[in-house]
């Protein structure tokens, strides 16, 4: 095996500020490294303050050439094609930079072909509405009818756990309806944002639709959220960032997803053997490293030991280890930082009397193990805060009330699932429980991309979805005509 410094000095991919089409490159620039095995996989410029005061100028200036819909959708629909192209380029790039094993990656190039289609669509029937303007006697002999307009130059701040299609939900639907972005993504997977600028390019994305400006946020944040001519910020990540960038972007449109610990209920009339089905890939799947991996069951102490014992049955034939093989659905998290605290909130659990029931520890390779715990206490950080890992707290409930109640007893509240045969549960969870989303005999990591995602109190203050982040992202403009 070659040393980090033999690694560091092969031909890896070198990318600079993305200012529109042209690339520029700065005195400095960050190594990407992966995750499993630390090698190198690129290296990426830093933006300066001034780099990012002119991605901002050029998408500002940019909202003067507004092209007509049905050339958006076309590009739209162009950048989709063109990602499923090169799907194994950008499989293999989510791998090696986030460590997301290759089966979910390819998903994930799926979905963001999708999220481009769907923005399409967006872009040819986003429109106004008529409005009745003799309703009232001051209205007769007038026409009303409201145009979607553009709100204005878009900051948006990607996360790392889905490099692509996260972006893609940024920048399909700002594009859709006229709105030029300014990326800044994840300082662990830039190169896959620089694969779909060159995309959008490639398809006929107009110059200043999109500048990809990585770097220190202490460098550039006071440019791409503070600025006067930005008039939204969509971010997505944890949400004591999300919350601190609300309150610096003052004045403009802020849409937030952030963080959740997403509960389960599991009711003794549920199909046990379905719900460990979906439970296991979706609590432990990339390391458990997405906001509605499934962290926490409330499970009818009826038939607890039989769901423990379906889910350490199925705990025990997930595949495990380097992201790139094809069987593996569990890598590891995003460094070492994120492990640490991980196993300390781990060893904290037991220390208040949890039971590590299956994994817990760190394997030789570095992979944190997929882990299960039972009697985990309400104020334990497994259960309180998002642990974003691979670990599941499998609390015994007596009643539906009960877990309902627990449930509900969090600072987040972006999707929860049920799993139940009873139809009165299920549409009484639907109403009881205080989420964004309510999935019945579904884990709460499900999404489609269509959907209306987001969720209420620490969890955010949005819905996306390319239909909904239209709507946010445009003002509605009453027009008036005097017959």
């Amino acid at each position: 095996m070659t040393s980090l410094d033999e690694r560091s000095a092969q031909t890896v991919p070198e990318r600079g500020v993305r200012i529109g089409h042209r690339e520029i490159f700065t005195d400095t620039a960050s190594p990407v490294v992966n995750p499993y095995d630390g090698v190198l996989v690129g290296r990426v410029a830093n933006a300066s303050a001034g780099a990012a005061a002119e991605a901002v100028e050029l998408a500002y200036r940019t909202l003067d050439q507004q092209i007509p819909a049905h050339i958006r959708a076309a590009i739209l629909d162009r950048i989709a094609e063109l990602i499923l192209e090169r799907k194994p380029v950008l499989a293999n790039l989510i791998c090696a930079e986030v460590a997301k094993p290759i089966g979910s990656a390819r998903a994930e190039v799926d979905r963001a072909a999708d999220t481009f289609r769907l923005a399409a669509a967006v872009a040819r029937t986003h429109t106004g509405r008529g409005v009745a303007m003799d309703a009232t006697a001051a209205g007769v002999g007038k026409i009303g009818f409201t145009r979607q307009m553009p709100i204005g130059v878009v900051t948006a701040i990607a996360p790392f756990n889905f490099p692509l299609n996260l972006v893609a939900h940024k920048l399909a639907p700002a594009f859709a309806v006229g709105c030029p972005v300014v990326l800044k993504p994840a300082p662990q997977a830039p190169l896959t944002s620089f694969v779909l600028a060159d995309i959008c390019a490639d398809a006929g994305m107009p110059e200043g639709y999109l500048s990809v400006v990585p770097g220190d946020p202490g460098e550039i944040s006071a440019v791409i959220v503070e600025d006067p001519r930005v008039a939204a910020i969509s971010f997505t990540g944890s949400a004591a960032v999300g919350w601190h960038i609300a309150g610096a972007g003052s004045r403009k449109k802020v849409l937030l997803e952030l963080g959740n610990a997403s509960p389960a209920i599991i009711e003794s009339d549920a199909d046990l053997e379905q719900a460990a089905d979906k439970l296991v890939p979706n609590a432990f799947g990339f390391a458990g490293q997405t906001c509605v991996s499934v962290q926490r069951i409330y499970v009818n102490d009826a038939v607890a030991g039989d769901l423990r014992a379906l889910l350490t049955e199925r705990m025990s034939r997930l595949g495990v280890g380097d992201p790139a093989d094809e069987q593996v659905l569990c890598g590891p998290v995003i460094d070492d930082k994120a492990r640490h605290r991980i196993t300390t909130a781990i060893g904290q659990a037991e220390s208040a009397g949890a039971v590590v029931r299956a994994g817990g520890g760190v394997r030789p390779d570095g992979i944190l193990e997929p882990t299960l715990l039972t009697d985990v206490g309400p104020a334990c950080d497994l259960i309180r805060e998002e642990i974003f890992g691979p670990v599941l707290s499998l609390v015994r409930v007596g009643s539906f009330d009960e877990a309902i109640a627990l449930s509900n007893d969090s600072k987040y509240g972006l999707q929860a699932g049920v799993f139940t045969s009873d139809m009165s549960k299920a549409l009484a969870a639907t109403e009881r429980l205080k989420f964004g989303s309510v999935l019945i005999n579904e884990t709460p990591a499900f999404r489609a991309d269509n959907m209306p995602y987001g969720g209420i109190r620490e969890s955010g203050n949005t819905k996306e979805g390319p239909e909904s982040t239209a709507r946010e992202l445009t003002t509605e403009r009453l027009c008036v005509l005097n017959l």
